[in-house]
């Protein structure tokens, strides 16, 4: 379901076509786009659980992970240091509590910096999702540890070949002259 008109703005054109680009899709529920939420799941499969990434933006300023690949989403949006207060309390025995003592102490902490202006959230969803979505996984590739499913697919059909019929307790597999134990 389209939430929002991407056309007539230049920039909310460039993210459309950037979308249709890499193949993303909007999918937001009707209750999401009433409440001002826009979900995007990406062309990219989960690596633990086979479902496709998502990732949303929420009119509250944040911009979170879907949560596919774990049990809960997280916020992507950039943390910031800042500074809390809170009131200085002491037992009272009188009063048989804590009271305040009129000091307020400090503590640092980091927050999410959030983006109220929809279209940055968009951009800004956009450009997370391309460098830690798209160019980790196209890096994979050329680092190696992508292994294509086919590969698997006729590894495994070889060495049921050649063990059918056998008692094979071990099994030691080369690839690309990297020896594995398979137990």
């Amino acid at each position: 379901m389209k939430t929002i008109n991407y056309f007539g703005d230049s920039r909310y054109e460039k993210i459309w076509e950037q979308m249709q680009l890499l193949g993303i899709q909007d999918v937001s529920s009707r209750t999401q786009a009433k409440n001002g939420t826009i979900v995007w799941r990406l062309p990219i499969l989960s690596d633990a659980r086979g479902k496709y990434l998502e990732y949303a933006s929420f009119a509250s300023g944040y911009v979170r992970n879907q949560g596919v690949d774990c049990h809960s989403n997280w916020q992507c949006n950039k943390r910031v240091a800042s500074d809390e207060y809170y009131a200085e309390q002491e037992w009272c025995d009188k009063k048989g509590k804590n009271v305040k003592t009129g000091k307020f102490l400090r503590f640092k902490t980091r927050t999410c910096e959030l983006i109220p202006i929809e279209i940055d959230r968009l951009e800004y969803m956009m450009k997370y999702v391309i460098k830690n979505e798209f160019i980790k996984r196209a890096n994979y590739v050329q680092e190696g540890k992508f292994v294509p499913k086919w590969k698997h697919e006729k590894l495994l059909c070889a060495m049921e070949a050649q063990t059918e019929g056998h008692n094979v307790k071990d099994v030691t597999v080369i690839i690309d002259g990297s020896k594995f134990k398979l137990i």
